[in-house]
Formats: C-alpha cells, structure tokens, sequence
C-alpha cells in the first residue's frame, strides 16, 4: 500500500472540505450541484472513453490501483539476489539455478533462457522486448488520467458558459440566476478539483510506477547477461549498484 498516494489525496480533499465547510458556516449543500456534477464528471469519463479503446477505459479500476497498491522489490533486494545466483551459476552452472527460489517473474524468466541454453543475442532481444511493452502498458494508464486531467476543466469551462448563458437569459426572473450562478462557478470548481487533486497525482503516480519497474528491469537484464557472461559475482555486484543513489552504494574493498 502506498501510504504517500493515500495521505497526499484524502489530505487534499480533508483540506477542500474543511474550507468548504468553514465558508458557507456548516451549509455543505450550496456546494453541490447536480447539473455540474453531470457535466464535469459524467461529461470528462464519455470523453475520455473516446480517447481510448473500451477495454482500456474499462480497466481503469485496475489501472487506479496500481497509484495505491503496487509491490515492487528495492534494487537492493534484485542486486543481492542476482549477487547469489551469480555464485550459485559459476559454481555448478546454469543448471544449477533451475530449482533457484526467484519471486520475481522477470528474473525468473531470464534465469529460465539461461537454463534453455539460449544465446546472449537473444536473451537481450527477448528480455528488452518485455521492458518496451511494460513501459507501454504503464504509459498507457497514465496516458489515461493524463487525459482526464486535460479534460476535466475544459468541460468545467463548458459548464460555466452554459451556466452563464442560463442566467443571462433569464435576467428578467431573480430566482432563477442563483441556479444558474451555481452551476456557472460550482461546474469550474469540480473540473479543477477533478483534474488537480484527483488526475494528476494519479497519472504523477503512475508515471513513477513506471520508471520504477523499467529500472528494475533494466538491472534485471544486466545481471542476467553479466551471469551468462560468466562475470564475477563481485563484478556483477559492483556493475549493478550503479542503478543505486550513491548515498546507498557501499564500497567494498574485499577481493
């Protein structure tokens, strides 16, 4: 679970609703509108269906929950087990890594082409291969909220317009432009609130996600090549902590 996605969000919106609450002194109903609602939210999801294929826009839900729950190991973790398997290759061979416990499924199938025999040429084609299409897949989710964080105000802009043109016509009747005033402005309000405190965090998010695993993958394949080669495991240890901040690198001086 990640708790900054968590916190960073209901925060914003425990912030947007105390302020709401504090100016209009407990009166929470001048605050929603179902005329804007329709406009913004239902108006900004059959756009961005539009945008994409139904079984993209369908998996949104999925998507969504890779910004809260996603489980992916800390460099240190892959350079410490690829460190491991490296021993284990060069002292029994390639073979000996078949029955080898590697929770990560990326790990484990290039272990497994190393066990097959494949050649380096194509384990490197193979394995960047699958980072392109996870870098896909992941740019596809955050395209998705990208889109709906473009698209969210611009039909807030529509609401007021439509609002305006209501109260504009209807000068002559006092009671009916505090209804149209309303969907004027509260139609702005949900397309800023929608694109701001919902859609972008999540397509920052799912960005994040993205470099994350594309790094992991990255460093996965040099110690999959670096055990092919027959490196030693300390030479493949020292290589792959590049990937890590230079705070974390520990040098180590022993042979």
């Amino acid at each position: 679970m990640d708790l900054a996605t968590i916190i960073g969000i209901l925060g914003a919106i425990g912030l947007i609703v105390m302020s709401m609450f504090m100016s209009s002194s407990g009166e929470m109903a001048m605050f929603a509108d179902a005329p804007s609602s329709v406009i913004v939210f239902g108006g900004s999801l059959f756009i961005v269906l539009s945008n994409f294929t139904m079984s993209q826009f369908l998996g949104i839900g999925k998507v969504v929950g890779k910004a809260f729950m996603f489980k992916i190991e800390s460099p240190e973790e892959l350079i410490e087990k690829a460190v491991e398997l490296a021993d284990s290759a060069r002292k029994g061979g390639f073979l000996a890594l078949e029955e080898a416990e590697i929770p990560n499924p990326f790990m484990r199938k290039g272990v497994d082409m190393l066990v097959d025999g494949h050649d380096a040429d194509v384990v490197r084609a193979t394995l960047q291969k699958d980072i392109s299409l996870t870098t896909t897949r992941h740019e596809m989710g955050a395209g998705l909220f990208k889109s709906l964080a473009d698209i969210a105000p611009a039909m807030g802009m529509i609401g007021t317009l439509i609002g305006l043109v209501a109260m504009l016509s209807n000068m002559d009747d006092p009671k009916a432009i505090g209804p149209a005033m309303a969907v004027a402005l509260l139609t702005t309000l949900y397309g800023a609130f929608l694109a701001n405190v919902v859609a972008i965090p999540i397509q920052v998010k799912l960005e994040l996600r993205k470099d994350e695993e594309a790094m992991n993958q990255r460093l996965i394949l040099d110690a999959i090549l670096g055990i092919q080669d027959g490196q030693n495991p300390k030479v493949i240890e020292g290589i792959l902590k590049n990937y890590l901040a230079e705070s974390k690198r520990k040098v180590d001086t022993e042979e």
